[in-house]
């Protein structure tokens, strides 16, 4: 029996039903209570909004706010997994183990990236007292070792309180090829990019088709609806009519940009009169001493993104125009916010593959200006340069990754349910953060956060309700003190001030010439008074050294409370500290027709040396087609055989290799098989065990195969993007395919003295 349903009333039990009394069990039934949609968007700044002085056109974003209330003391976690837990569940990101990327399990309380059982989500508890309970889009709340078939699932969705879910579980997705999972098993997308498909658009579908269908079925039952559709985050795809609507219009660059976007700000009243508009950093080129290819590259950059952005804001209006037409508008509690600040993922010059910046290889100008007619499409996986990032944050410091407000403070829109009356289009100036959405939407909902949940006694709610500043703007202020970690940069806000450090996260290409500490011992904090700076720029330190000494201090005190320890500052740095794989990927794996793709995490890697053989039958006039596929042309390998012939496809981040078979297959059946010889730099093309053809493979294949997206490995064919333009998916194997089996050298002598015995046998 749930944690809801609990006996009203308890049964008497005799021998027969005559001398039996059934007892009555509270079923909750809160109809009529608000539904309630969750919007979080991926990596959009605080200006990245018309409501909050955009110049990207979000006319349905910004007819929400006009009917709503807008938050422009808002703050997020900086990043994006630490930032969705703390949504769903109302604590600090590290007091439920996700301190960090959900993708990094580590052995250390606050970066298990496991959300404990706890601290019950919104969902759960939601569901608990009776709402319906559906997730689509964006998940990231999985660690990357459990996202396969095998699971474990008590990460995913359906076993953290939603009871439908469609969408994808890694960082971020392809917009024409994801890779899709609905509830616990993985999907083909319904369409091809060439068939028109959009993620934004499928997601917007399945959304409206899960409360239609609930409507349908309980029209007076209250639904909760997560929809985070992964919009801004790189790749910055849309259709090339949204990207071509831009063509021009940032040409005048960011400096520009950034002064027309905070006049805007400060007439809509989201930055307070009297705010300074801090100056451009060093660090950040001058649009005007750009050269006229950099200019019309950087341009080009912002008009994908631009265009992504706008191309969402048109069907998450088709979302609020479905609410309207099944007549649930109006009692639909609405909250719309991002996980964290503008990414500064692209660098110094953008980048036409975003895999790069996880990869630590260097983006230049030059690739990118080759790519530039590609921005936005299919053959590119986009980021805009970090400019941008600067602009789209708009007053503030920094970006995503940084606890400064650059990456911290984002928008916040809340619709109430019932609306906001004679308050809606006010802006709210509160001090508030991700962890009071949890109370908020409780509230509103005339729900109680439960004491115990399946037997298990709950942690302490971080966040407090908002609903006392829905109708009076200068309703108290709920928040006084929050910490900020991540990736080593730290700060809080405590008792009307902020204090932040200067620290500057290792490990990252080009933020190397970002001024600040890179040693703990030696960092810096700055003081900001928050009702004379709503920016975050006059730091006042050396004239309050007592109150620096007391906000550090209290820092400590947090960090001790919420497992925020121990630090690291690199984005690998909790590596030593991960945990093993459950299921590890099998030292030889053997894989077989008919199944679904195998997911990246669960595929060996060829980097250290494991060989993958195909076990085929090459039919009379030789054959074609892949007999194994991981990835894509961003990033990602193939063996196949082309024209006849052995061979072995690479794409390093956009830089593609080959390793090609002089000599074709003769008929019968063949062991074709390729390995990566670390000794010399060569990939080895091999039939029957004995190698036919090596080539040197400059930057090895410690990136291939590993995809921040997740392809998932499939034999006998490919599907969504090829590896190269060698082939078009599905480009189907014509001949006969057995197993597709990876192995350590040697493992495969059986098989091998199998082969031979079988060929030998035949050619008597």
């Amino acid at each position: 029996m749930s944690t809801a349903e609990q006996w009203s009333t308890p049964p008497t039990i005799g021998r027969t039903t005559e001398e039996s009394t059934p007892g009555a069990v509270r079923r909750p039934h809160p109809a009529g209570r608000p539904n309630v949609v969750v919007v979080m968007l991926d990596d959009v700044g605080f200006a990245q909004l018309g409501a909050f002085g955009a110049q990207i056109e979000t006319p349905n974003i910004d007819a929400l706010a006009a009917e709503g209330l807008r938050y422009n003391r808002f703050h997020t976690t900086a990043i994006c997994s630490p930032s969705r837990a703390s949504l769903l569940t109302g604590r600090n990101p590290h007091a439920v183990g996700v301190g960090f990327l959900a993708d990094l399990p580590t052995g250390y309380p606050g970066y298990r990236a496991r959300i404990p059982s706890s601290a019950a989500t919104l969902a759960r508890v939601l569901k608990d007292e009776g709402w319906n309970t559906m997730a689509v889009g964006k998940w990231h709340l999985t660690p990357r070792d459990d996202r396969s078939a095998a699971g474990p699932f008590d990460t995913w969705p359906l076993a953290l309180g939603f009871e439908r879910y469609y969408g994808f579980l890694h960082g971020d997705a392809n917009q024409w090829t994801p890779t899709l999972v609905r509830d616990n098993s993985p999907v083909e997308a319904p369409a091809t990019p060439e068939e028109g498909y959009h993620l934004t658009e499928d997601l917007v579908d399945e959304a409206l088709r899960m409360v239609k269908d609930q409507k349908h079925a309980a029209p007076a039952k209250p639904f909760f609806l997560y929809f985070a559709p992964g919009v801004g985050h790189a790749p910055h795809q849309a259709p090339p009519e949204w990207i071509e609507k831009y063509r021009g219009r940032f040409d005048e660059g960011w400096d520009v940009m950034r002064e027309k976007v905070f006049a805007a700000q400060v007439t809509e009243g989201v930055v307070p009169e009297g705010t300074a508009l801090p100056p451009r950093p060093d660090w950040v080129q001058a649009w005007d001493e750009l050269s006229d290819d950099e200019r019309r590259l950087y341009a080009r950059f912002a008009e994908a993104h631009a265009g992504f952005l706008s191309h969402f804001d048109h069907h998450f209006g088709r979302l609020l125009d479905g609410l309207r037409e099944i007549g649930v508008d109006d009692n639909t509690l609405v909250v719309f916010t991002s996980d964290n600040g503008a990414s500064a993922e692209g660098g110094r010059v953008g980048s036409v593959n975003e895999h790069r910046f996880g990869f630590g290889v260097a983006d230049s100008l030059e690739d990118n200006l080759a790519g530039i007619d590609d921005i936005g499409g299919f053959r590119s996986y986009n980021h805009y340069p970090w400019g941008w990032a600067w602009a789209g944050n708009t007053p503030f410091t920094l970006w995503k990754r940084y606890t400064w407000l650059g990456g911290t403070r984002t928008p916040l829109i809340v619709r109430p349910a019932g609306g906001a009356g004679d308050q809606a289009g006010s802006v709210r100036e509160q001090v508030c953060h991700l962890v009071d959405v949890f109370p908020t939407v409780l509230e509103q909902c005339g729900v109680t956060a439960p004491a115990v949940v399946d037997g298990v006694e709950q942690q302490r709610v971080d966040g407090r309700s908002l609903v006392g500043t829905f109708a009076d703007p200068a309703a108290p202020a709920i928040r006084t003190t929050q910490y900020f970690e991540m990736l080593g940069s730290r700060s809080i806000i405590h008792d009307g001030w902020k204090a932040t450090t200067d620290h500057v996260s290792g490990g990252v290409l080009d933020e190397a010439m970002l001024p600040g500490s890179r040693d703990f011992d030696t960092d810096t904090w700055h003081l900001f008074s928050l009702a004379d700076d709503f920016a975050e720029q006059h730091d006042v330190a050396a004239e309050h050294p007592d109150v620096v000494a007391e906000l550090e201090a209290e820092w400590w005190r947090q960090a001790e409370a919420n497992q925020v320890l121990p630090l690291t500052d690199s984005l690998y740095g909790h590596i030593p500290g991960m945990e093993p794989p459950l299921w590890p990927a099998e030292q030889t794996l053997v894989v077989r027709p008919g199944a679904r793709p195998v997911a990246d995490e669960a595929v060996p890697s060829l980097a250290i040396g494991t060989q993958v053989v195909a076990d085929v039958d090459v039919p009379e006039g030789g054959g074609e087609g892949v007999l194994a596929a991981i990835g894509d042309w961003s990033n990602g390998w193939a063996l196949t055989v082309l024209s006849g012939r052995p061979t072995f496809l690479l794409n390093v981040t956009s830089a593609e290799f080959s390793v090609r078979s002089p000599e074709p297959l003769t008929p019968g059946r063949h062991l074709v098989g390729f390995r990566y010889d670390g000794a010399t730099g060569e990939g080895v093309l091999s039939v029957d065990g004995e190698d036919v053809h090596r080539e040197p493979l400059p930057l090895g294949l410690g990136a291939s195969g590993m995809q921040i997206g997740g392809g998932g490995l499939r034999i006998g064919h490919d599907a969504g993007f090829p590896v190269s333009d060698d082939y078009a998916p599905p480009f189907a194997w014509t001949g006969g395919l057995r197993t597709v089996t990876f192995a350590g050298a040697g493992a495969l002598s059986v098989e091998l003295e199998e082969l031979r015995a079988a060929a030998a046998l035949a050619a008597e």
